[in-house]
Formats: C-alpha cells, structure tokens, sequence
C-alpha cells in the first residue's frame, strides 16, 4: 500500500512540475480595439461595488469598453452605491426575479447578456476580486493569440486565517496536480474543464454559440458547467495563471468557508460516488503518508515529501505561503470534513440570503 501511494504522489509532483513549466500566463499589456463587454452581476455586495467598479472603471488600453452591473435583487445599498458610476462606459440593469429552476446568479447574467448587442469578447467577473489596471487587456491579448474560445484567469487566492490557510491554496493545487493543463487544450474532454467563474474571459460568438448562459441556469458549479457546455458544443479553452493580474479573498472564517464549499461540494464530483472517489484520493495521498512517515517507513516519508511538493510548486505558482505548503495533512482532513458537511446539509444551506 505504501509504495503505491508513494508511486501516486511520484506522478502527481511529475504533473505538477510539467504545468508548471508550461501554463499559460498573461501576456504582456498592449492597447485592445476589439469590442469588450464586462458583465458583473451582484447581490448585496455593498462593501465591495465602489471598489470593484473603481478598478474596473480605471482599466487602461481599452477603447471599446462596457461595464453591465446586474443587481440581482439586492437587499442593501449595492444599487444606490453602485448608481453613483453610471457613465458612458458603465451602466446598470435590475435583474428579473428568477425564473424557476434558475439560481440567481446565472439569471442576471443570462438578463444581461441578453440586454446588449453583440461584442467581441464577453468577461464575467466576482465583486469580490480585485484587478490591475491592465487586467483586462492582458487578459483579452492571451485569449487573442491563444486559438481558445474561453480562458480562465485564476486569481491569487488570499487567505488570512488558518481555515482559510488550510482550505484555499487547494483550489489551485487541485487542478495543476491532477490535470495536464496543455494536454486539455488540444483534446478537450467535458471531465477535465476547469473554469473559474471569478474572472472567466469569453469569445462573443462562441457565447452566443451555446446561447449564453442558459445551459446553467440550475447548476450550483455554474462555472465549470459552462466550460462544459463549450468543449459540449465543440470549442476550447483553457485555466491560465491570472496571480498576476487579479486576487480575491473569497471567505474570511471557518463559518463561511462551511457555507460557500457546503453549497457546491456535493455536486462537484458528479455524485455520492464521486465523492467517495475524492475523499479517497484526498485522505490516501495527503494524510495516509504522514502516519506511514511518523511509523518509521521510508516510502512514507517519500510519499509525503513527493505531495508537499506538489503544494510548494503550486503555492510558487499562485504567489501564495509557501510554508502552508507543509500543512497538507491538515488541509486534507479539513477538505474530507467540508466534503461531508456539504452532503449532510445539502438543500440547507443558505447563501447571499437564498437556499441553495
């Protein structure tokens, strides 16, 4: 059993290192004439409108430039803050209440992009994620010269707190361990999308293709189910590093960290099975090596270095704490607690004042 944790965790640093050396990054800024459209939706996110639309207002090198704030039925002042930036380049709708079987958030992107004519690249971005001021440039330049139909910029993951420490430098580890990131641009396969609804930069026609975002309006991970949709409907993209263009602290405690991994874990590994499959993996290569390594057993020791190393290569990447890198462990039972709160609480939980 040892060595063939030992062997898996051998190939998960070999992957690792092989994404590594070859993700793709932003390319250098230079000026964008191509038609840009940035849809926001928000509900209730009065602490963070005036300083998302602040960033997004002061992007530089676009010439052709549209700012939709969709207001998904805000209960606070996110509308009135956020009315104070209308402007030639920023404007803002009310979404429709949803429609049924629609979560919130997919509707108010489906009513804006529905309520614009055409562009040349459509982007969906989070409040919560802060943006250089070429960003977006960069971000449109690496998905012109790219051949892709989509990519996906993956902020710098903040944390702060130990939860949020432990938690979400596995987000990235996830995929730059276990998918080769290349591989999946030339043979995409609907298993393999990684998509990150954060900061996701789209061709226009390729959106329209699939018709929006009407093929998810019930997933919770709509996200990744839109990347599906596209390779579904024959196109191509990609996860690149976007650390240096953007970042987002997404949960500042435990309490939140419960409530936003409780509403999508359940259904991210497809189902009961799925899950069983990646806690499994999580719990055999994470943990399982250090009390091998604490019994004395070499392999153990290699085994655990091996999946450290696979967190130091992913931390280098991110521009995140290296040295959290050595509480995988920790971090795996942490994930296997949140994965089975997620399933327990399924259907209870309650999000930006909604269950989901």
């Amino acid at each position: 059993m040892v060595f063939a944790v030992f062997l898996l965790n051998l190939f998960l640093l070999i992957l690792t290192l092989i994404n590594f050396a070859t993700m793709r990054r932003p390319l250098a800024f230079e000026e964008i004439d191509a038609s840009i459209l940035v849809l926001l939706p928000v509900r209730n996110e009065e602490e963070n409108i005036e300083r998302i639309l602040t960033e997004l207002r002061e992007q530089s090198g676009l010439s052709n430039y549209q700012v939709l704030v969709i207001d998904d039925s805000s209960e606070d002042r996110t509308h009135q803050r956020a009315a104070k930036f209308e402007s030639a380049t920023i404007s803002i709708m009310s979404a429709p209440e949803p429609a049924p079987g629609w979560l919130g958030k997919v509707g108010a992107l489906q009513a804006g992009f529905r309520s614009v004519s055409n562009f040349d690249y459509v982007i969906s971005v989070d409040a919560d994620v802060h943006f250089e001021r070429d960003a977006i440039a960069r971000a449109v330049k690496t998905l012109s010269r790219s051949g892709l139909d989509f990519i996906s910029p993956y902020p710098r993951q903040i944390a702060i707190s130990w939860s949020e420490r432990l938690i979400q430098p596995l987000l990235q580890w996830s995929w730059m361990s276990t998918v080769l990131l290349r591989g999946t641009e030339k043979i995409p396969m609907k298993s393999t999308v990684i998509c990150n609804g954060q900061f996701l930069v789209m061709k226009g026609k390729s959106l329209h293709a699939i018709n929006g975002f009407e093929s998810v309006s019930h997933k919770v991970l709509d996200d990744i189910e839109l990347g599906r949709s596209f390779v579904a409907a024959g196109f191509r993209g990609a996860v690149i590093d976007g650390s240096a263009i953007s970042s987002t602290r997404m949960y500042s405690s435990l309490s939140q960290i419960r409530a936003g991994y409780g509403k999508s874990l359940h259904v991210a590994f497809g189902s009961l099975f799925g899950s069983l499959i990646a806690g499994s993996f999580i719990l055999f290569t994470g943990v399982f090596p250090l009390f091998a390594a604490l019994a004395g057993n070499i392999l153990g020791w290699a085994a655990l270095i091996a999946i450290i190393g696979t967190r130091v290569l992913s931390a280098t990447a991110s521009s995140s704490r290296i040295r959290d890198a050595f509480a995988h462990p920790a971090s795996s039972l942490l994930f296997i607690y949140l994965l089975y709160s997620s399933w327990v609480n399924r259907g209870k939980i309650e999000w930006k004042g909604r269950t989901v």
